[in-house]
């Protein structure tokens, strides 16, 4: 009979005595299956949740990007608010021009290229570089057409400067500003028109207005069937920037009020480059007499008539 005594099973009432007498024994647990376990390991599933709300654009990762585009916290009065709108690097700035210069139907500008770092360091050079650009290359353009002529005397009209810079900063600023007050209005009427933000709409004209810096480069060529054919392809490409940009936001409104925003902002465009090319480049100019043939010829006419 030992040894069916030695079969009997024994009960241990406290597994920690019984581990603390023998450390090296082996324990098995058995849980109920019913009963849920308190420790999940979820960071792989939510991660995975995550990436496809990013690459299908669920509302989760729609709320996300404009929670980041939102992360001025600095007081306006302060440096620091207007140095963060600076805060952009080359690899950036050549991005966002190279999607100016190339846009794709079916995607958003803002959405690819702006919205995660809006900045104004890539608009205000731009318009710095295309007001330069097309008050030198009117200038050149002036002396080009009247070189040969005896009676053409060339002096620079830095007023163009002036001028054109006063033309490409008020449709920089004033024309995104008229049209973000536009949406902002719409959207408090028509509640699902996708909202930009002013820094934003600011940013989308100043890198469309890239293309015009080798445009007015051209334009120093003596063809008018030339300069309106390059005219033309650039208000092509930065209107398709803008019309395809700027369509999203308002394809939700009313039909009549979508198009007739979408053939305002391509006219405004088209005003733009047309004036400079027919102001700067078309328009005539008198020619310049030398001061000291004009003199001469005056005080032989006052003898004769005398």
């Amino acid at each position: 009979m030992a040894a069916v005594d030695d079969l009997q099973f024994e009960e241990f009432a406290d597994s920690a005595t019984s581990l603390a007498a023998n450390p090296d024994a082996t324990t098995i647990s058995i849980e109920d299956p019913g009963e849920t376990p308190k420790h999940q390991s979820g960071p792989s599933r939510g991660s995975g949740r995550e990436e496809d709300d990013e690459l299908l654009g669920n509302d989760d990762s729609d709320k996300t990007e404009l929670l980041a585009g939102q992360k001025k916290s600095s007081p306006f009065w302060t440096f620091e608010y207007y140095q963060t709108f600076f805060d952009v690097d080359t690899y950036q700035v050549f991005d966002r021009i190279k999607g100016s210069l190339l846009p794709i139907p079916g995607k958003n500008f803002v959405r690819l290229y702006i919205r995660s770092n809006p900045d104004l360091y890539g608009p205000f050079w731009i318009c710095a570089t295309l007001v330069f650009a097309i008050a030198i290359s009117g200038n050149l353009s002036n002396f080009l057409i009247h070189l040969g002529e005896k009676t053409y005397h060339y002096v620079p009209e830095f007023r163009k400067v002036s001028i054109a810079a006063t033309i490409i900063y008020a449709y920089a600023w004033l024309v995104p500003l008229a049209l973000w007050g536009f949406l902002v209005w719409r959207n408090s009427k028509v509640m699902n028109i996708v909202s930009y933000s002013f820094l934003e709409i600011v940013c989308v004209y100043g890198y469309s207005l890239f293309i015009y810096i080798p445009t007015a480069i051209l334009w120093i060529i003596p063809q008018k069937a030339v300069r309106w054919i390059l005219v033309t392809i650039a208000l092509g490409i930065s209107g398709s920037v803008l019309a395809m940009t700027f369509w999203p936001a308002v394809r939700e409104d009313n039909r009549r009020i979508a198009l007739a925003t979408i053939v305002t902002i391509v006219l405004l465009h088209m005003l733009l480059s047309v004036g400079c090319l027919a102001y700067f480049f078309d328009a005539p100019e008198m020619d310049h007499l030398p001061p000291a043939t004009a003199a001469p010829n005056q005080t032989v006419a006052a003898v004769k008539s005398s």
